[in-house]
């Protein structure tokens, strides 16, 4: 399933789907060694021992992500539209880490940090509608205030968790999805003219993100 531009999402006020906007050279990916020694212990023992840097051709760090060591199940939901039927709503799935200021397609900025990144779906209402082929995203939320690693925020909770990473209405997202198996090349990929893809296996689970990105407009 190919990922397409963002649209905006909605909850209550409007609320923006956001996307990193580092644009220009090429990447290489290396490794980042073991997670922040800043996170929570409960978070930092689902993530895997060792992350995933992105540097641009200068060697200068774009971004640094950790991903959950085993890929997280639940119930199986038939839910419209997603892309992942058996994670529940608001698992930990990552940590990613911006060493410089991080800006969204509106504009918004996120500091440089450590941040979460949990599993959520939008709702299906008429605001969201033509926003991707899935409903499938990731939320940040800064990793200061995200200290239970086993939690599970419902949507409402994890929007307002995210805030926090934007210091605004909005919360910052990044859209994901599963790749169908002939299309999975793990590794950090460039679609399109503007972003670049981050896929690589959550134990046996691939899972596509969007972590470099810049919006036509």
């Amino acid at each position: 399933m190919k990922m397409k531009l963002f649209c905006l999402l909605t909850l209550a006020a409007t609320t923006a789907y956001a996307q990193v906007t580092i644009s220009g050279p090429e990447y290489r990916l290396e490794k980042a060694g073991a997670p922040p020694a800043e996170l929570a212990p409960s978070v930092a023992g689902l993530l895997a021992k060792d992350g995933h840097r992105a540097v641009t051709a200068a060697g200068k760090p774009a971004f640094e992500i950790w991903l959950r060591a085993e890929a997280p199940k639940g119930p199986l939901v038939a839910e419209e539209n997603a892309s992942f039927d058996t994670i529940p709503q608001g698992t930990l799935m990552a940590v990613v880490r911006f060493p410089e200021k991080w800006a969204d397609r509106r504009g918004q900025t996120v500091k440089p940090g450590i941040y979460t990144m949990r599993y959520s779906l939008f709702p299906i209402t008429g605001d969201h509608q033509g926003v991707a082929p899935q409903r499938d995203f990731y939320l940040i939320t800064p990793a200061a205030a995200d200290s239970t690693g086993t939690a599970t925020p419902g949507f409402r909770d994890l929007v307002a968790m995210s805030m926090k990473a934007t210091g605004t209405p909005h919360p910052g997202v990044f859209s994901i999805w599963k790749p169908e198996p002939a299309e999975f090349k793990a590794g950090f990929h460039k679609e399109g003219e503007h972003e670049w893809v981050f896929s690589e296996k959550i134990g046996d689970l691939p899972v596509s993100v969007i972590l470099v990105g810049q919006a036509d407009h």
